[in-house]
């Protein structure tokens, strides 16, 4: 028998308004056979626990299915669910032509860090200051660091100390991280983990770093990744201070505990990411709780030699967070998880990309 969604009539384009969604047909989704797509089913159901305009329905079924449901299904199955009730969009810009963008990568980090300045730890993630809600935009990032207005809106905001300015900068452009308090045992003796989540920024412009130090000609930009902006720091630790305040925008936090390290941090559309199946997007492009299809490749080392071909990277995932730096059309920041493998992968994703949304068919 068919598989459904195969056949009958496709509708007309719908517009955004940063991007048009062109309609498209299975089959125009490369890879689509071929995606493990029951792994994706957890990263769906989360996304129905707060749905969004046109979802309603939808998710009402999947949360019946539960969370659990595809893993008890072959993918198969799960695909053909998917047929059955979404229709393929290829997402493109407002000139109606461009089909591809840019993948980035983030993660989650890891990092050691102490309640109160201690020996290496001098360097502070701060809590919003007390009138951020009423001051937009805030204070620059320099005028934070350098004025007394700014160092008093941040005086006593202190939620932990790390022991590198890059750290700082790491968790604040990652959006999340989880700390190893040293100085805080648990109930078994080891250092405490803790989370901290996004809890807003200074709505000051985004800028990288590693852009930067591109335009310093430090490196070229094939080969801008976090270990080459730690390795330049060290070397110009002088300067290190000049590169951070080439960045306007500061990221401050709220603390979580960490009852579950299997758990991803919350994205913005208010639910847990899910690594591997979640990205970050434009929501003027693709609205928060849209499952997407990517077609790109896998991120490879930096290698002055011919590189082996790439992988492909296409699977379903969900549209399930934003960032200062994810503007566009075709523009997609892919969530790697957390450790040191995510933050190999997250540095070197720099890679075109094509998206398809998948929307609930009208009745």
């Amino acid at each position: 028998m068919p598989v459904p969604g195969r056949t009958g009539p496709i509708p007309g384009a719908l517009q955004r308004t940063k991007s048009q969604w062109a309609p498209a047909r299975w089959e125009e989704l490369p890879g689509w056979e071929a995606d493990r797509i029951r792994e994706w089913w957890p990263a769906l159901h989360r996304s129905c626990l707060r749905p969004v305009n046109g979802w309603a329905g939808l998710c009402t079924e999947v949360r019946r299915l539960g969370p659990a449901w595809g893993g008890q299904v072959d993918d198969g199955f799960v695909r053909q669910w998917v047929q059955g009730h979404l229709q393929p969009w290829r997402v493109v810009g407002l000139d109606g032509v461009s089909d591809r963008g840019l993948l980035t990568g983030y993660f989650e980090p890891m990092l050691e860090g102490r309640r109160r300045p201690e020996g290496r730890f001098q360097h502070p993630v701060h809590r919003p200051p007390a009138d951020l809600a009423q001051r937009r935009p805030h204070l620059s990032r320099t005028a934070l660091e350098t004025t007394a207005e700014g160092r008093a809106a941040l005086a006593g905001r202190e939620l932990v100390w790390l022991a590198d300015p890059l750290d700082v900068l790491l968790v604040q452009v990652q959006g999340s991280g989880r700390v190893r308090l040293l100085d805080e045992p648990d109930a078994q003796g080891r250092p405490r983990v803790v989370r901290l989540a996004f809890g807003g920024h200074n709505d000051q412009p985004y800028q990288s770093v590693a852009r930067w130090l591109v335009d310093q000609g430090a490196f070229p930009l094939e080969q801008a990744s976090w270990p080459a902006i730690r390795q330049w720091a060290a070397q110009n630790p002088t300067r290190v201070g000049e590169m951070l305040r080439a960045n306007p925008r500061v990221v401050f936090f709220k603390e979580e505990p960490l009852p579950d390290p299997e758990v991803g941090p919350v994205g913005a559309q208010g639910v847990p990411l899910t690594p591997g199946r979640s990205i970050a997007v434009d929501r003027d492009s693709i609205p928060l709780g849209t499952p997407v299809w990517v077609d790109s490749t896998v991120p490879q080392p930096w290698s002055a030699t011919a590189p082996a071909a790439p992988q492909p990277l296409r699977r379903l995932v969900m549209a399930q967070d934003t960032g200062g730096a994810i503007l566009g059309a075709v523009r997609a920041d892919f969530f790697w998880g957390w450790g040191d493998e995510a933050l190999a992968l997250a540095g070197r994703t720099k890679q075109s990309v094509a998206l398809w949304v998948l929307w609930p068919r009208t009745p």
